[in-house]
């Protein structure tokens, strides 16, 4: 698959889980030091927020405000995942006074599994995933540039 960075093309390594599949099992470990393992979220809706670097413009953008909207939707587990260190994780929510599930990635084990890794850049594309409470990808989005904000809106419709 390719996407664009700042117009550029960069290849994004793997084959990415479609919408109707059961979304593959993955573990990371959260700032707490504790491993998520995404099958044991099974009974509740899950979203999974994917940004390249959390230290940047519109992965910032993303993650709080999909951190505000899930705060509306107590029902839905919200996982941040990036390939950010757990220090720039936890730097990043303590100067932007945001607590939330965010996974850190930098081993690659979420990225490559799920196709999203960018090895040109060394990052994760942006991408979101909602699942039921079976695990079923019910919508997928992998914005086409990288610098471009995932679309909110869909995410929430599809939510309710």
């Amino acid at each position: 698959m390719e996407v664009t960075l700042k117009g550029d093309v960069v290849q994004v390594e793997g084959t990415q889980p479609e919408v109707g599949q059961v979304a593959p099992d993955f573990s990371l470990v959260n700032l707490s030091k504790k491993i998520v393992q995404l099958s044991d979220l099974k009974g509740q809706p899950v979203v999974v927020s994917v940004v390249p670097d959390i230290n940047t413009s519109v992965c910032q953008l993303q993650t709080k405000r999909f951190n505000q909207e899930m705060a509306k939707l107590p029902e839905v587990q919200f996982l941040t995942i990036s390939n950010n260190t757990k220090e720039e994780q936890e730097n990043w929510c303590a100067a932007e006074g945001v607590g939330m599930e965010m996974l850190h990635d930098t081993e690659l084990k979420f990225g490559k599994l799920y196709g999203l890794h960018i090895p040109a850049i060394d990052k994760l594309a942006r991408a979101i995933f909602v699942l039921d409470a079976q695990g079923k990808i019910i919508y997928r989005e992998i914005t086409p540039e990288i610098s471009q904000e995932p679309d909110y809106d869909k995410v929430l419709e599809i939510l309710k």
